[in-house]
């Protein structure tokens, strides 16, 4: 158990790290849109969901999606408060939207949340009012494309920082067992990683601009994925259930980034 355990860190690592990398270069040379699309594809929730089938059984990785639609609700209040708080600078936008987090999440454990339906229907709330508030109230517009350098020792940082926080989120989904799994799975350490590296690369502003797609391809595709998972995982098996939820969030996925295209602004 603890090589399996040991596996599902390094791949923590190798996704997270790639797939945070990517996205922030993506950004960096064809704009916000396109980085918060590929920013905001399953990661971790997937690599965790996984291993907590293989190391335990399909049955308790089922499970452990019963709350999962509820924390990925709070990821938009996280990026909302971000959104609203890094105006007065990026440590308070970062300080309070993990704050805001952290709270919630916890007040999800202490309530046990248990129902996978109450917490679809609390996800798509939180869904359609963050997204209002960033597109209506704040009026974030998108980020385009810059011309920029990028030297090999940035990405190596970008791998090794981003890597290192998706690790850190899976280790704790691990230690803190299943309903922590459900709760840690996921944690918004590719927001996080993103949000970061845009920031320290960009400006503060940059970041804030990708809080949209990062928001709508983050959010619905991590959903699409655990609800997919939640059926595939007993009717097919770890594997192939695994397969066939990547393929349904795969659809998913398309229609979120033709929605990025065409109707934010």
């Amino acid at each position: 158990m603890t090589d399996f355990f040991l596996l599902k860190l390094l791949l923590a690592f190798v996704v997270g790290s790639s797939i945070v990398t990517l996205s922030t270069v993506a950004a960096e040379k064809f704009g916000s849109k396109v980085g918060g699309f590929i920013g905001g594809l399953p990661s971790t929730v997937a690599i965790t969901l996984f291993f907590i089938g293989f190391v335990q059984t399909p049955q308790l990785a089922s499970e452990a999606t019963n709350i999962i639609p509820l924390v990925v609700g709070f990821n938009g209040l996280f990026l909302v408060t971000y959104a609203v708080l890094a105006r007065r600078g990026f440590a308070m936008g970062f300080v309070g939207a993990l704050s805001v987090w952290f709270f919630l999440s916890f007040l999800a454990v202490i309530l046990d949340v248990q129902s996978f339906w109450f917490s679809f229907s609390v996800f798509l709330i939180l869904l359609i009012g963050s997204y209002s508030f960033l597109e209506k109230k704040l009026r974030l517009r998108s980020g385009g494309k810059v011309e920029v350098r990028i030297t090999p020792s940035q990405i190596a940082f970008r791998a090794l920082f981003s890597g290192s926080i998706v690790t850190a989120g899976v280790y704790l989904s691990k230690v803190g067992g299943i309903i922590w799994g459900g709760i840690l799975s996921p944690f918004p350490a590719v927001f996080i990683s993103t949000l970061v590296i845009t920031w320290k690369s960009r400006g503060v502003e940059f970041s804030r601009m990708i809080t949209k797609p990062l928001l709508i391809s983050g959010m619905v595709n991590t959903v699409v994925f655990a609800a997919a998972a939640r059926y595939f995982y007993l009717l097919s098996g770890l594997v192939l259930g695994t397969i066939l939820a990547y393929a349904i969030s795969g659809i998913s996925a398309y229609g979120t980034y033709v929605f990025i295209k065409a109707k934010m602004t």
